[in-house]
């Protein structure tokens, strides 16, 4: 079986946003697979997803605050022409990536006990967010 739906996420605001409950709601069809894939793609090159812990709301603001360290808004770029934390966005979302693979097992993603999605939002205004959602299994 084949499923794939787009999943509309409203604007959110800058950090790292737990999404696997939206996620698995979208995709209702994933109940019946007992062994799979679930595929995610975000359709946006200031955004980006992430796997990582679930638990500790203060993971959230640290890697936050991590990636603001890695690439902070101070740095000159040449594509400047959207606001400073355009180009920012940019390189985050390019070492965080926009898509995720993770196994399907008895009707659900297959996660680590401490492991969420996360809608990684690198924009200080962002924009409405577009998940593409495939699921393949039998």
């Amino acid at each position: 079986m084949w499923t794939q739906k787009n999943l509309q996420l409203k604007p959110s605001p800058r950090g790292f946003h737990l999404i696997t409950t939206r996620i698995v709601q979208a995709v209702p069809e994933m109940n019946s697979i007992k062994i799979g894939l679930l595929h995610l793609f975000l359709k946006h090159t200031s955004a980006s997803l992430a796997l990582n812990e679930n638990a500790d709301p203060d993971v959230r603001v640290d890697l936050e605050s991590a990636m603001n360290r890695i690439v902070p808004e101070s740095t000159k770029f040449q594509h400047s022409c959207e606001g400073p934390d355009d180009m920012p966005a940019h390189v985050k979302a390019s070492l965080l990536g926009n898509s995720l693979t993770i196994p399907i097992r008895d009707g659900g993603p297959d996660l680590g006990t401490w492991q969420g999605i996360y809608l990684c939002e690198h924009r200080n205004q962002a924009t409405a967010r577009e998940i593409v959602i495939t699921i393949h299994g039998e």
